[in-house]
């Protein structure tokens, strides 16, 4: 994973500094490094992303407390699938976690939301906006209720990072690879790629709002695959996007609470 003495003859693959950090560290696997992962796995992986979403969607949630089991099974049935495909290399997706590194999930957070909010309004006055139900009734079951949302829906974030990360590095190693693309064609078009599958799986949520979905959510996540893209650590989106998450959750209950009409 790492350049080390071939960092000169790899500067033309690397973005620039506002892409990629100029430090040693690359994406695993797309290369063979630290561990080729054939084809057919990766296709085990990918269906059990598919898994985890299909047990996350049709498991019954009437409350957060019993919500905790599929938001639970949807990141476990993935780690657990990806870890018995790639053995001791598993790890190579996790990067330790270091003081800067909480700066850039506060900044991934902030261009999260203010890209998200200013698409959302061009979005909603041509195709209408739905409104995320994740939220109906916060705050209303209990302090346990409460506890077990934020709980929950932060495992279940760790698990959209699996399910947009795992297809990504696919993607980049079928492009880089097997199809010979550059490293740069290759980002770009699985960063593409993982968008548009991250859309798609949000269309039921939001009543098949393609505009919303693709759009909206598409390009949320082009920005926490860029913070992946910065850092080679799926911890730095996963943080940003809980964050992210955390702070709309929050404004839409006290909001809803309190009569304030909100945007999207």
């Amino acid at each position: 994973m790492a350049i080390t003495d071939q960092n000169t003859a790899h500067d033309d693959t690397r973005f620039g500094r506002l892409v990629e950090r100029q430090d040693n560290e690359d994406f695993p696997y797309y290369d063979g490094d630290p561990v080729e992962i054939p084809t057919w796995k990766w296709l085990v992986i990918i269906a059990s992303c598919v898994v985890g979403f299909v047990v996350l969607t049709l498991l019954p949630q009437p409350d957060n407390i019993v919500a905790l089991v599929p938001r639970i099974l949807f990141p476990a049935i993935m780690l657990a699938t990806f870890i018995s495909m790639t053995g001791a290399y598993w790890k190579a997706i996790f990067r330790r976690l270091r003081l800067r590194d909480v700066w850039t999930i506060l900044g991934f957070m902030l261009l999260d939301i203010v890209v998200t909010f200013a698409i959302a309004i061009v979005v909603r006055s041509f195709a209408g906006a739905t409104a995320n139900s994740a939220t109906d009734g916060l705050g209303k079951a209990g302090a346990a209720d409460t506890v077990a949302f934020y709980v929950g829906t932060g495992l279940q974030i760790f698990g959209e990072e699996l399910f947009s990360i795992l297809p990504l590095l696919a993607v980049l190693y079928w492009l880089h690879h097997k199809a010979r693309l550059s490293r740069k064609s290759a980002m770009v078009l699985a960063s593409l790629v993982s968008a548009v599958w991250f859309g798609a799986a949000h269309l039921p949520t939001y009543d098949w709002n393609f505009a919303q979905c693709f759009l909206v959510i598409g390009v949320a996540r082009l920005v926490l695959n860029l913070a992946y893209y910065r850092t080679k650590n799926i911890l730095i989106p996963t943080g940003a996007h809980v964050l992210n998450d955390w702070v709309e959750f929050t404004f839409t209950s006290v909001a809803g609470a309190t009569g304030v009409a909100l945007i999207f």
